[in-house]
């Protein structure tokens, strides 16, 4: 395959959310993700949900919503991966009118959950995202009309990491990858090492820290008290080794499974990059690190490069109403056609 790199570069101001919607108290430093909208200001959708238990740990039943096109014959899927950190978010984190964009298109759309951070480690999950996308495959034909052999995989932030990871780890490979803000390096300076700007705010004591995590498995979570779990792992450059279970100092090949711009190789699915170069909280490097990666590698990709954009470049009401945002949905849409079909 010829590798090809498409670097747009947009204009606009616009400070990311991202991981400060949910820390509280730390929303003023950057545009913080608004409240969920009233139904006055969002009808319901006009797709209908359907929620299925794709796995079961324990009491546990980890779940998937999924929406489907209107009609009849095998439809085109995409496994929709939210982020938070690994630490926070839900399925539920799949807003109405980026799905609605999927689903008009003609895909069948499965947003899932996976058991969170600090709670369940880094393998574990990872074998949330294998599981999900075999049940998908085995079951999502006769359950939803889905054509289980053309499977793309969409994930923002930590969903962006996991994205990236299943350019590897899932087999048969998905025929496409699109990572908002994503990752392909976790043991990085940027992760394992007090991040400068989180250590701007007032320091998170431990106790305080801890108190929000360590019970029984987790899948849905949100609020601030993860949030400032969250927080204190950047400032103490913890996140590595909470999340995966390995101190990235003491077993740093351990970390090589777990990192995705290491096991690039000419089979690797193609790709879509989009990354804000004023991202505060994953670096904007790290999707030039790996659209070099894939260059080196043969691998068709894209990389979109939001100019004055920050983490969560497309959330929030501002974002509906963005020509540059909606344009780089038809970007989007128009990757997955080319790679999925419609």
């Amino acid at each position: 395959m010829i590798a090809h790199s498409t670097r747009t570069w947009l204009r606009r101001g616009l400070l990311g959310a991202g991981m400060l919607a949910w820390l509280g108290s730390m929303a003023a430093q950057e545009t913080a993700k608004p409240a969920p909208p009233t139904s006055a200001e969002a009808p319901k959708s006009q797709f209908p949900k359907q929620t299925f238990t794709y796995k079961t740990v324990g009491e546990c039943n980890i779940q998937a919503d999924v929406y489907r096109p209107p009609g009849t014959g095998p439809r085109p899927g995409i496994l929709w991966v939210h982020g938070g950190a690994l630490i926070s978010g839900s399925r539920e984190n799949l807003r109405t009118v980026q799905m609605e964009r999927y689903v008009s298109a003609g895909f069948v759309v499965v947003s899932i959950d996976y058991r969170l951070a600090p709670e369940t480690k880094l393998p574990a999950i990872i074998d949330d995202l294998r599981e999900a996308y075999a049940w998908m495959r085995a079951k999502g034909p006769a359950l939803f009309g889905l054509d289980a052999d053309r499977i793309g995989v969409i994930g923002h932030s930590a969903g962006g990491y996991l994205t990236q990871m299943s350019g590897f780890v899932l087999t048969p490979r998905p025929k496409a990858l699109v990572s908002f803000y994503g990752y392909g390096d976790i043991v990085g300076e940027w992760y394992s090492r007090p991040a400068p700007f989180y250590s701007k705010s007032p320091a998170v004591p431990r106790d305080e820290a801890y108190a929000a995590v360590g019970g029984a498995i987790v899948t849905e979570g949100s609020g601030r008290s993860r949030g400032r779990f969250y927080l204190y792992c950047r400032q103490q450059g913890l996140w590595p080794k909470e999340v995966s279970g390995f101190d990235p100092d003491k077993e740093p090949r351990a970390f090589d499974r777990f990192c995705p711009i290491r096991n690039v190789t000419r089979d690797y699915p193609p790709t879509m990059l989009l990354h804000g170069d004023t991202d505060t909280d994953v670096p904007f490097q790290l999707s030039v690190d790996m659209d070099k990666e894939l260059t080196r590698h043969g691998v068709r990709h894209e990389f979109i490069q939001m100019k004055n954009r920050g983490h969560g470049f497309d959330g929030g009401r501002e974002a509906l109403r963005d020509p540059e945002i909606t344009g780089v949905f038809d970007r989007v849409i128009a990757f997955l056609k080319e790679h999925l079909g419609s």
